[in-house]
C-alpha cells in the first residue's frame, strides 16, 4: 500500500503531464486492438509419420489395366479362405486338386506353356535338321507370274508382326527396368517402416512431456504483458476519463479566476463609494463658499462680460448624490477571508495527481501483478502430468518386441528378393536384347532382301544381297528357336508369381478382405495373430482398427493400454485460470486523492453563492456615476475666470476674478478631480459586477453540484472501467492458454498419441507392393508373353520369306512377274 500523500509528491517529483495525443486508443485490451497475438509451438509427432507413398500417373497406365484385366479373366475365383487357412495353420492337409480348382487359370496357362517349351524347339530342331539336308528354307526353283503378288504379301505381314515385336520388346525394357528401380527402394522400405513403427508407443510419453513444456509459450507470453499491465490499465481510465476530468479542472479554473476578479472589483467599489461619501459633503460646502464668492464678484456693476461666467458659476453645486447608492459592507463581512484557496495550485495540483494516474495504477497493482506471475509462473499439476498420465508402458514393450521381431526376420528374405531380383533384372535384359536381335535380324533382312529383288533386273546384278537378307531372316529364326525356352520358362514363372500376388494379395488387400481374413479367428496360426502381435483392443477388429487410425483414432482407443487416458483431463486448467481470474478481480484504483474541489475552494463558492452579491441594486450605482461630480465645467470656468480678469478696466476687479480662478483650479486639483478618479473606477467596478454575478452565481452552484457528485461518480466510473478493461485482459491472456490447449489437444489427438502412422504404414505397403512393383512386374511378362508368341508367326513368315531373296533358277523378268499382281502398277520396262 502506499504511503498517503504519494499521489502529490510523485506528481511533485514528476511533474508528469501524460494527456494523450488524440490518435491513442480509448482501450488497450478491449476490442480488436486487443485481440490476442497468434502464437507459434513447434510442431510435434513428425518422427514417427511416414511420408506417403504414390504412384503419379504416367504412360503405361493403360498397359497395366490390360494386364489387371487379363488376369481377372484367368483367375475369376474370390479369395480362397478356406484354402489359404489350411496352408497356413496346416500345409500337408491342403489338397492338391483344391489348388488345381483355384489355379485353374494358371493351370490352362501352364499348360500353354509346357506346349510353348515342348513343341516350339522340337520344330526348331527339325527344321535344323531339315535345313542341314537343304529341304527347308531353300529357294524357289521356277518362278512364276505370282510370285511377286506372293512375295509382297509375306514381306508384308512379316514386317507387321516385326513392328508389333519392336512394340513390345520397348515395353519389356522399360517395364524391366521400372520392376527393377522399384523393388530397390521399395524392399529397403519395409525396415523403415517397421523401424518407424516400433516408436508409436513408446515415444508417446517423450513427445507427451514435449507438448506439456511448451506450456512456457503461452506463460512467458503472459508474464510479458503482466509487466505493463498496471500503466496500460491506468492509461485506458485515464484517456477515458478525460473528457469529464479536463473540463471541470478548466472550469474550476476559471471560476477561480472569475471569483478573484469579482471579489477585487466588489472591494474596489466599496473603497470608491465611501471614499465618495466622505469627500462629497467637504466638497459641498467648498463649492458653496466658491460660489458666493464668485456671484459677488460677477454681479457687481463694473464687471464687463460676465453674464457667461455669471451662468456657468450658478452651476458650482453637487450633480452626483453618492449617500443614495446601497451600502455593500455586509457583502462584503459575508465574503471576508474569500479566496480561503488558491484556485491556480489547486487545479495544477488535481491536473497533476489525473495525469499521472497510469504510473500511480501500476503502484497499486504491483503487489497483485507479481502474485500473478508467481501464479503465472507454475504449470498446472493436469499439465505436468501430461506424460506420466500415459498407461503405455507394457503396451509399448510388447509393441517394439513384435515389430522389432518381425523387422529382424524380414531382413534376410528382404535381402534374398534383391538378388533374386537382380537375377531376374538380368535375365529379362538379356532376353529382351535377344528379342531385340531378332527384330533387327527380321528388318535386315527384309531390308537387303527388297534390295536385292529390286535390283534382279541389272545384268551387273549378283545375288550377295537377297542372300544376305535371307541370311538375317534366317538367323532371327534361328535366335526364335534356340531362345523359346527361356523366354517361355522367365515368362511363366514371373507370370505365377507376379499374377498371384495380383489377384491373390493385392485385389483382397484393396478390397480389405484380406482384413477381414486376418481378423477372423482360426485363419491365422497362433503365432500370426495379428490382433494380439499388435496389442487391438479385444472389442475392436483388424477392419475395424484400419478404417478408424485412417481416420486419425487415438492410440488408447483402438490398442490395449494398461489402462484408460483421457487427453481432456489432463489438458483441463479451469483451476488454473480461475485463480489468475481471482488475483485479476482484485485489482483496484484509488481516486481520492484527486478532490477536484478542496474544502477551502467550497467554503468559498459557498460563502460567494451566500454573499447576496446579485441582490445588490446596481442601477443606483450606475444612475449616481453617471452624474457629474460637480454640475459645472470647472475647468472652462476657471479659463473663462482668467480671461475676465485679464480684461477688466477695473484692476482692483480684474485681480479679484484672477484670484478666484486659482481658487476654483485648486479646488478642482484636491477634491474634485480625485473624486471623478473614483467615479470612473466605481463606474467600471459597477458595470463589471452587474453583468456577471448573476451568471456567476449560477456557474458557481453548478460547479459545486458538478464537483460534488463528480467526486462520488469519478472512483465509481474508474472502478468499472478497471473492472471491464482487467475482464478484456484476462480474456486476452485466457485466449493464449486456450490457443496452447487447442494446439495440444491437436498434437495428442492427431499426431502424437494416434494410431494413424500405422494405417499410413499399410496403405504405403499396399502403394509399395501393388502399384509400385507388380504392376511394371505384371507389365514385363505380359510385353514379354506377346513378344515371344509373336515370334511364331515371325518364325513361319521370316522361312516363307526367304525363299523369295534367294536366287531362282528359272525365273521370268521382274516386271513380267507383276503382270498378276493388282497391288503394283504396270511400269514400262527396258529392253535389250
Amino acid at each position: 500500500m502506499r504511503h498517503p500523500g504519494s499521489l502529490g509528491l510523485i506528481a511533485f517529483l514528476l511533474g508528469l503531464e501524460l494527456a494523450p495525443c488524440n490518435g491513442q486508443a480509448i482501450s488497450q485490451y478491449c476490442g480488436p486492438q486487443g485481440q490476442e497475438e497468434r502464437l507459434h509451438f513447434t510442431r510435434l509427432g513428425k518422427g514417427r509419420w511416414l511420408d506417403p507413398q504414390a504412384r503419379l500417373p504416367g504412360s503405361l497406365d493403360p498397359l497395366y489395366r490390360m494386364v489387371r484385366g487379363f488376369l481377372d479373366m484367368v483367375q475369376l475365383n474370390p479369395f480362397p479362405e478356406g484354402l489359404v487357412r489350411a496352408a497356413l495353420n496346416e500345409p500337408s492337409s491342403v489338397r492338391t486338386s483344391d489348388v488345381v480348382r483355384y489355379e485353374a487359370g494358371y493351370v490352362v496357362c501352364a499348360v500353354i506353356a509346357v506346349l510353348f517349351l515342348l513343341i516350339v524347339p522340337i520344330v526348331g530342331l527339325c527344321f535344323c535338321c531339315c535345313r542341314c539336308r537343304r529341304r527347308c528354307g531353300g529357294r524357289v526353283k521356277v518362278e512364276h507370274k505370282s510370285m511377286a503378288c506372293e512375295r509382297g504379301s509375306l514381306m508384308t505381314f512379316l514386317l507387321l508382326i516385326t513392328l508389333l515385336l519392336l512394340t513390345g520388346v520397348v515395353c519389356a525394357f522399360i517395364t524391366n527396368q521400372k520392376t527393377h528401380d522399384e523393388v530397390g527402394p521399395g524392399v529397403r522400405a519395409v525396415p523403415g517402416m517397421l523401424n518407424s513403427l516400433q516408436g508409436l508407443v513408446s515415444d508417446v510419453p517423450q513427445e507427451l512431456q514435449a507438448v506439456a513444456e511448451q506450456f512456457s509459450i503461452p506463460q512467458n507470453r503472459v508474464l510479458e504483458e503482466l509487466d505493463g499491465v498496471g500503466v496500460n490499465l491506468g492509461s485506458t481510465i485515464h484517456t477515458q476519463l478525460r473528457g469529464t476530468v479536463y473540463p471541470i479542472l478548466a472550469s474550476l479554473q476559471r471560476l477561480g479566476q472569475d471569483l478573484q476578479v469579482s471579489l477585487d472589483h466588489l472591494q474596489v467599489l466599496n473603497s470608491s463609494i465611501v471614499y465618495l461619501q466622505d469627500q462629497q459633503e467637504p466638497l459641498g460646502s467648498s463649492l458653496q463658499d466658491q460660489r458666493h464668492k464668485l456671484l459677488s464678484l460677477l454681479q457687481d456693476g463694473q464687471c464687463q462680460g460676465c453674464s457667461s461666467a455669471l451662468r456657468h458659476s450658478q452651476l458650482l453645486e453637487l450633480g452626483a448624490n453618492f449617500s443614495q447608492v446601497p451600502s455593500v459592507k455586509s457583502v462584503l463581512q459575508k465574503l471576508k477571508g474569500v479566496p480561503e484557496a488558491n484556485f491556480s495550485n489547486m487545479v495544477q495540483k488535481d491536473n497533476s495527481t489525473f495525469n499521472t494516474l497510469p504510473v500511480l495504477t501500476a503502484m497499486e497493482t504491483a503487489d497483485i501483478v507479481q502474485e500473478l506471475k508467481e501464479e503465472v509462473a507454475q504449470i498446472p499439476e493436469e499439465v505436468r502430468t501430461l506424460s506420466k498420465g500415459f498407461p503405455g508402458s507394457e503396451a509399448a514393450d510388447h509393441w517394439r518386441q513384435a515389430l522389432a521381431e518381425a523387422e529382424n526376420s524380414s531382413r534376410p528374405y528382404l535381402h534374398m528378393i534383391q538378388r533374386y531380383e537382380r537375377y531376374r533384372w538380368i535375365a529379362g535384359y538379356v532376353l529382351s536384347s535377344v528379342i531385340l536381335l531378332v527384330v533387327i535380324c527380321n528388318l535386315l533382312g527384309l531390308s537387303l532382301g527388297l534390295w536385292g529383288i529390286s535390283a534382279r533386273e541389272d545384268s551387273s546384278h549378283t545375288e550377295a544381297k537377297g542372300e544376305a537378307g535371307a541370311q538375317f531372316l534366317m538367323a532371327g529364326v534361328g535366335l526364335s528357336f534356340l531362345f523359346s525356352g527361356p523366354f517361355i520358362l522367365l515368362i511363366f514363372a514371373t507370370f505365377l508369381l507376379g499374377g498371384n500376388i495380383q489377384t491373390l494379395v493385392c485385389r483382397s488387400w484393396e478390397s480389405q478382405e484380406l482384413y477381414q481374413f486376418a481378423d477372423t479367428p482360426g485363419n491365422l496360426p497362433p503365432s500370426m495373430n495379428l490382433s494380439h502381435l499388435l496389442g487391438l483392443k479385444k472389442d475392436v477388429s483388424l477392419p475395424a482398427a484400419y478404417q478408424q487410425c485412417k481416420e486419425g483414432a487415438a492410440l488408447w482407443k483402438v490398442l490395449q493400454l494398461n489402462g484408460s487416458y483421457d487427453p481432456e483431463k489432463h489438458l483441463d486448467i479451469h483451476k488454473y485460470t480461475a485463480r489468475l481470474q481471482e488475483q485479476v478481480n482484485n485489482f483496484n484504483v484509488d481516486m481520492k486523492d484527486l478532490d477536484l474541489l478542496n474544502e477551502a475552494a467550497k467554503r468559498d463558492l459557498e460563502a460567494f453563492r451566500s454573499s447576496g452579491i446579485e441582490k445588490i441594486d446596481y442601477s443606483r450605482f450606475l444612475i449616481q456615476v453617471q452624474k457629474p461630480v460637480v454640475k459645472a465645467d470647472v475647468l472652462k470656468l476657471v479659463k473663462e475666470l482668467e480671461k475676465l480678469g485679464q480684461a477688466q478696466t477695473e484692476s482692483a476687479l480684474g485681480q479679484q476674478l484672477k484670484q478666484e480662478a486659482q481658487a476654483l483650479q485648486l479646488l478642482y486639483q484636491e477634491k474634485i478631480l480625485p473624486q471623478q478618479t473614483h467615479v470612473v473606477t466605481l463606474n467600471r467596478s459597477v458595470r463589471a459586477l452587474s453583468a456577471s454575478t448573476s451568471n456567476l452565481q449560477l456557474v458557481v452552484s453548478e460547479t459545486l453540484v458538478n464537483a460534488s457528485s463528480l467526486k462520488t461518480e469519478l472512483p465509481v466510473r474508474a472502478q468499472g472501467i478497471l473492472r471491464n478493461e482487467s475482464e478484456c485482459f484476462l480474456n486476452r491472456e485466457m485466449a493464449y492458454f486456450i490457443q496452447y490447449m487447442n494446439w495440444a489437444r491437436e498434437m495428442v489427438t492427431e499426431h502424437i498419441a494416434t494410431c494413424q502412422p500405422l494405417s499410413g504404414a499399410l496403405d504405403n505397403g499396399q502403394m509399395i507392393l501393388c502399384d509400385l512393383i507388380v504392376n511394371p512386374w505384371n507389365a514385363f511378362w505380359f510385353c514379354l508373353a506377346w513378344c515371344t508368341f509373336l515370334l511364331i508367326p515371325s518364325i513361319i513368315f521370316a522361312i516363307k520369306t526367304t525363299k523369295h531373296f534367294r536366287p531362282i533358277r528359272k525365273r521370268l523378268s521382274f516386271w513380267e512377274g507383276l503382270d498378276f499382281c493388282p497391288d503394283y502398277p504396270r511400269l514400262p520396262t527396258a529392253r535389250g
